[in-house]
């Protein structure tokens, strides 16, 4: 499995954690992490301690989520990205769209 959800107990935050390449391949099982969610969580975290890399179709995505959760009002938050991760994003200006920690 590409990726996993976790919803906290009280239902609030919902945690993605994508595992190995985030392109365009995991976008249908992306869209249903985060619709599940939506409505009932006000925080979204993206785990990607086990991302090795996201191309230009996984930063589509990110916004299309970002939209789908509450555009300028989501708290989305990025957490656990590598090196290169964090370069590329900070590079397409999404620090200033996510918490990018």
């Amino acid at each position: 499995m590409a990726l996993t959800r976790n919803v906290s107990a009280d239902g609030k935050v919902v945690t993605i954690k994508i595992n190995g390449r985030f392109d365009f391949s995991v976008h249908q099982e992306f869209r249903e992490a985060y619709d599940l969610g939506r409505g009932k969580a006000s925080d979204f975290v993206l785990d990607f301690a086990n991302t090795e890399y996201i191309d230009s179709a996984a930063c589509g995505m990110l916004l299309v989520f970002r939209d789908a959760v509450g555009g300028n009002s989501a708290n989305i938050g990025i957490v656990n990205a590598n090196h290169e991760i964090v370069k590329t994003l900070t590079m397409l200006q999404f620090h200033k769209m996510f918490k990018i920690a």
